[in-house]
């Protein structure tokens, strides 16, 4: 019998569109695809150097469980250079792909039924990391006349003794907004562990996100390669927290991950070091991707009130075409190949919405809204 910790984990709704796309790809279909939120570009050439010399020279062994010590070193450079903060190497963890580090931030600070705060929408893993460790999601809703913002004084009034963590995301997914400077000063102050997701920093087209290390240094910051440089699939992540938990973390790094790939761990020296020209390469035509996005889909009759500015994410109010937004995004796939995610897969306040990602060709994405007109003058 399934463990309940699993049978209870909801599906990830955006590989269901993903999947159900592929069988309609073997089928013959073309389908364009703005659901998945994956960089369509190749990672840097001098990154995929880095791979090819690291298995030449065989650094193909396991690394020390934290990481490799010039990577750490690289990466407390980036925050000091970046975002004005000492970072001590020792107090990063590198991980494969940062998912792993959500799961060992939560795991060193909740017990059973512990509760942990988030916003209402938010990534849809969240909830489910939350809940396999046997802990509870608090959801503060943020609305879209509001900018998607967390507010500390939301937060607040749904702080207990069993609140042992605030997690956060900015840029965010779905909503692609940043968070203030003034809102991460406020939670900082609220004497609660803050575990802040900073995967898609770098990805910012009007203003710099700020790191929550700005404001505090008991905190738990994850990041990693996989969005900024296009290094999905090479699965490289990292965990920054307070020195008091790394030995705990450590611990659990080495039993249940031993170590990051250590050829991936090489390639993120180099990205750190030599690929910020392909970054803003890329960033450039992001943005252009974006704001055509915007343009199109407000013509197609979407209501974008506040314009995404971080990630590469449009989050729109699709409830003029249908309250299920599961169902609408399924039927725009079957009808006209398109695949969107549905709102419902980022929690109760994302239905009635869809996400669109621009991590794909400026061609495909003027295919799609295309192909998205062609269904609203079905409906």
């Amino acid at each position: 019998m399934t463990a309940s910790r699993v049978k209870d984990i909801s599906p990830f709704i955006v590989m269901e569109v993903l999947e159900r796309a592929a069988e309609l790809e073997k089928a013959g279909k073309h389908v364009i695809h703005l659901e998945v939120g994956e960089p369509d570009f190749s990672m840097p050439p001098i990154v995929a150097e880095a791979c090819l010399q690291a298995i030449a020279e065989s650094r193909t062994h396991y690394t020390h469980s934290l990481g490799d010590p010039e990577l750490r070193a690289e990466i407390a450079c980036f925050y000091r250079e970046n975002y004005q903060v000492e970072v001590d190497p020792d107090q990063i963890v590198i991980t494969s792909g940062s998912s792993p580090a959500i799961l060992l931030a939560l795991s060193v600070l909740c017990e059973q039924d512990d509760e942990v705060i988030l916003s209402d929408p938010s990534y849809a893993c969240y909830p489910n990391f939350i809940h396999y460790i046997g802990a509870k999601g608090v959801l503060v809703p943020v609305s879209e006349q509001d900018g998607f913002q967390l507010h500390a004084e939301s937060i607040q009034e749904r702080i207990s003794a069993k609140t042992k963590a605030i997690l956060i995301n900015s840029p965010m997914n779905p909503t692609g907004n940043l968070l203030t400077a003034d809102t991460m000063r406020d939670l900082a102050k609220l004497g609660v562990p803050i575990i802040s997701d900073e995967i898609y920093h770098g990805l910012t087209y009007e203003e710099d996100a700020r790191s929550m290390l700005e404001f505090s240094d008991q905190v738990f910051v994850l990041n990693g390669f996989s969005k900024l440089y296009a290094m999905t699939g090479m699965r490289l992540g990292y965990l920054i927290a307070p020195k008091q938990f790394i030995r705990p973390i450590q611990k659990l790094q080495q039993n249940l991950f031993i170590c990051a790939s250590s050829v991936a761990q090489r390639a993120g020296i180099a990205a750190l070091k030599s690929a910020g020209t392909d970054v803003q390469q890329m960033k450039a035509v992001y943005n252009e991707r974006r704001l055509y996005l915007i343009q199109r889909l407000k013509e197609l009759g979407f209501r974008i009130p506040v314009e995404p500015t971080g990630a590469f994410y449009v989050f729109v109010d699709a409830s003029h075409l249908g309250t299920d937004s599961y169902r609408l995004a399924f039927d725009i796939l079957e009808k006209v190949h398109l695949g969107v995610t549905p709102g419902i897969d980022f929690g109760p306040g994302g239905e009635g919405f869809l996400r669109f990602s621009y991590a794909n060709s400026l061609a495909n994405i003027r295919e799609g809204m295309d192909r998205l007109e062609q269904y609203i003058q079905t409906k």
